[in-house]
């Protein structure tokens, strides 16, 4: 009886992400997800710019290479030249929510039938840990060394607050993988999203709140401490629109 495997939905290639990174958790999560609804073999995975920006090494499935901010423009494209493929975006928040937020914003508009898989580390993770436009107020980056001054640089970017006010959008949820609790949730909230897809019901984006130990400089264990006791409080999980509830 096998209790325990290596999803499928993964390639044989090991991870390149830092020690205590939580980008390998959500890699699982994605492909157990495709892998249970059965979709894997017709689907299109799109990769941003960023530290994820290896992610069509890892998913088991057709991936194509964005341009930087552009990936949901690329999924759009994807979904429309064949609906029958299931199409999802994998983004960190410096490719999202800054150079990529109008694709980010006219997706939702359009309720392109499309997932987002939006991963939030408050921080610019590839480039050396600059602030990014989901860095916490006072929190200290490279580019902020005396934490970040919202009074020149303006407050952080809440992604499912403002696509909640977006008509198009269907389905936003904002979860964590800190602890064993968060991560099962974030698993049924990414298998609802590609649910949602499958079935026609348009746009759905899931952020995940993840950790940078490396950029953040702290350890792996601190850093879930971190984002419990600081993201969780600016950034709070839960639904913040579902225009099709169900049971997830």
């Amino acid at each position: 009886m096998v209790v325990f495997e290596k999803t499928k939905g993964l390639t044989d290639n090991p991870l390149h992400y830092c020690p205590g990174c939580t980008h390998g958790i959500i890699h699982r999560l994605v492909a157990e997800a495709l892998e249970e609804l059965g979709v894997t073999n017709r689907t299109i995975g799109i990769a941003s710019v960023g530290c994820s920006v290896f992610s069509y090494n890892y998913f088991n499935c057709d991936m194509i290479q964005a341009a930087h901010g552009r990936a949901p423009a690329v999924a759009t494209g994807a979904k429309r030249a064949n609906p029958n493929n299931i199409v999802f975006t994998y983004q960190g928040d410096g490719d999202l929510a800054a150079i990529g937020t109008a694709e980010t914003v006219h997706s939702a508009a359009r309720n392109e039938n499309i997932t987002i898989i939006f991963v939030n580390n408050a921080i610019y993770g590839m480039t050396g840990g600059q602030m990014a436009p989901t860095t916490l107020p006072n929190q200290v980056t490279q580019t902020s060394p005396y934490g970040r001054d919202v009074t020149v640089v303006g407050y952080p970017i809440k992604v499912c607050e403002m696509l909640s006010q977006v008509d198009g959008a269907s389905y936003l949820e904002r979860v964590a993988v800190n602890n064993v609790k968060n991560i099962k949730k974030a698993k049924q909230a990414i298998l609802h999203a590609f649910k949602n897809q499958i079935e026609g019901k348009g746009f759905s984006l899931i952020e995940v709140l993840s950790t940078c130990p490396t950029n953040w400089g702290v350890s792996p264990k601190d850093a879930l401490k971190w984002l419990e006791e600081n993201m969780e409080k600016h950034y709070p999980l839960g639904v913040f629109k579902d225009k099709y509830k169900e049971e997830k």
